[in-house]
This record gives C-alpha cells, structure tokens and sequence, in this order.
C-alpha cells in the first residue's frame, strides 16, 4: 500500500457533546459510503450547550487530541453548533494541517428558502449568544427578519431520548417564536441550530405545520467534507463500505442504542 493509500485509509474524525451529531454522521455514511468513521459523543461532559466558552473550548481542544493521538483521524467534523461557535477557530490555529469542516446554524439556504423573510433559529443558549452566530446574523439582517431562540434543555432531553420533555420544551419554543404560516410576518422558516434538533423533527413539524420549511445541516456538511477530501487526495478508493467506530466518555449503551435507533447501526 502507497503512503497516499495508506493516508486514505484512515478514519474521519466526527464529534459531537452528545448523541445529536449522529444526524451529521448519518449525512456523511450516506455522501461518502467508502469511507470509515470515528465518532466521539462527549457525552460525561454534556450538556455544551449551556456552559461556558470556556469550558467548551477545553474540551474540544482535548477531544481533537484524543482523535488524532489515537485514532490518527486524516479529518475532522465537529458535529456541534456550540463547539464550533466557541473553538472551531482555535482549532484551526492548532492544527493547521487537518481538513476541517465545522456547523453552523443554517441561515444563509434559509434566507433562500423563505417567502414571508421571518426566520426562525432554534439553537443552543451558547450558540445563540456567541459571536459567530452574531456575525452570521449582521451579515443578514437586511435580507430576513430572524427570531433567535435560546432553548435551555432540548438538547438534554433529547439525549436522553425523553419523549414527554421534547415536546413539551418544543411546544415551549415554537410558542415564543411563532406564528408560523406561510401568511404576511409569519414565519415560514425553522432553522435547527443544533445536531440534536434533527432528531426532534417529526415533533417540531407537527407543531409548526406542514408549510413551515424545517432546515439543517448534515448534508451541506458532508458535502464540504467530501470536497475538502477530495482537495487533499484523500478519498478512500473502492466500493466497498468503511466501518463505523462509535465512542463515548458517557454511557456505551446509550450511545450504542441512540445509534441503532436513529442509524440502524
């Protein structure tokens, strides 16, 4: 096998707090099925989404170490809005020869999707309120009128795969940023801007209506991680499909039945 073979072969790196960047795995398994996958839920240390810069950035630095020093990731996809939010640029100063590919809370595809120009972000308190997502917002706020909503204890609930509390924390949140309708200063677009929010789909779209676009981000993202392998000559060739590595610093089994639930995996 030649070096670049053997740089090929290596594993993409995906991490995320907790169980929500499974739905930016499950986009990546699907846009590039050849290649094999270590995903890392920092789920002992979760919720992200309601702790401090610092604390986030902490441990991103040590999750992106872990990966490299002992799975020798050839990329990395960190599959959480709030860890992109407070690191990914740290990230990128540390480790400048690692393809890189972060979230964000996608507000630009919603800008084009959206008839009435009110847009609603549902998102993490941490993502809410950082300077990322503020310098997103200010760069479009003349093209939409976005209603940010903080949402302290979806995450959580979702991980934990606690049906009663996701709906009634997602009834919570559509409530404060509605109306929602395809009509004159309603809003017709939801952004989910946070991993886990996909897995509360069914429940949000009921609740806001069936006109209402719901929008996040896995496949925009494996879409840049394909082009970023590509640009580095590190696609793994062949038909065959790579395998998927699941790790955690919480609970295996949740992680394992989170996976099998919502992967098949």
């Amino acid at each position: 096998m030649s070096e670049s073979q053997a740089g090929a072969a290596r594993p993409v790196g995906v991490f995320d707090s907790g169980v929500g960047g499974l739905s930016i795995l499950k986009a990546l398994r699907a846009q590039l099925p050849a290649e094999s996958f270590v995903y890392l839920a920092d789920a002992g240390f979760a919720p992200y989404g309601e702790r401090g810069d610092a604390f986030v950035i902490e441990r991103t630095h040590a999750v992106v170490r872990k990966l490299r020093d002992e799975h020798a990731i050839k990329a990395l996809v960190i599959a959480c809005n709030t860890a992109t939010a407070a690191a990914v640029h740290l990230v990128r100063t540390e480790h400048p020869d690692l393809p890189l590919v972060g979230v964000e809370p996608a507000l630009k595809p919603a800008v084009a999707l959206s008839k009435t120009r009110r847009i609603g972000v549902m998102a993490t308190r941490v993502t809410v309120t950082s300077t990322k997502l503020r310098v997103l917002h200010d760069s479009l706020k003349d093209r939409a009128d976005f209603i940010l909503q903080p949402c302290d204890g979806l995450a959580d609930a979702i991980q934990n795969h606690d049906v009663a509390r996701v709906r009634a924390l997602c009834e919570q949140y559509t409530q404060a940023i509605g109306p929602f309708g395809s009509g004159a200063g309603e809003v017709d677009t939801l952004v989910l801007g946070c991993t886990h929010y996909a897995f509360a789909w069914d429940t949000l779209q009921a609740l806001v209506g069936p006109d209402v676009g719901l929008i996040e981000t896995g496949e925009p993202v494996a879409r840049q991680t394909r082009r970023l392998l590509e640009a580095a000559g590190q696609l793994r060739p062949g038909d065959l499909p790579g395998h998927t590595t699941l790790l955690t610093t919480g609970s295996q089994q949740a992680l394992q039945a989170a996976a099998q639930r919502w992967l098949g995996l």
